[in-house]
């Protein structure tokens, strides 16, 4: 079982991050800009909250809402679920699928270290997958 943290290491750890206080619209830009579907919100250095294109479509699009005029912190999930360095891949998907969300913090100690979305553990997974169905091969056919 391959923990988050040696995926972060070949994914990379860079993760964006915005405040409770900037706009919605901002959240999206950056989001757009870095290609990315969640943002970790933090106030200073504490994790308050996660905000989503999911948050966006729902909270703002659908309530007739203004993105330039809504704070993050009136439409971010509060409810934050995190993954720690140390477990495994298999963990976060268990996690994700038991809380249906997209994308997890990774914390080790008390720092974020990293985020991760359902996207990267399932193309783990299946790298995992082809690597030993290539190790059988080469083992049936001796080579």
């Amino acid at each position: 079982m391959k923990p988050i943290k040696q995926l972060l290491q070949t994914k990379g750890n860079a993760v964006w991050t915005i405040t409770p206080d900037a706009s919605v619209f901002d959240a999206i830009k950056l989001m757009s800009d870095k290609s990315v579907g969640a943002l970790p919100v933090v106030d200073g250095e504490k994790l308050v909250g996660i905000i989503s294109e999911r948050d966006y479509a729902r909270k703002v699009i659908l309530q007739g809402r203004s993105s330039r005029d809504t704070p993050v912190r009136e439409i971010m999930t509060t409810k934050v679920y995190y993954l720690r360095a140390e477990q495994s891949i298999e963990d976060g998907m268990a996690l994700m699928t038991d809380k249906r969300i997209r994308h997890l913090p990774v914390f080790e100690s008390e720092r974020m270290v990293g985020i991760v979305s359902i996207g990267d553990l399932v193309r783990e997974i299946i790298s995992q997958q082809e690597f030993l169905i290539g190790q059988l091969e080469n083992y049936i056919t001796g080579g």
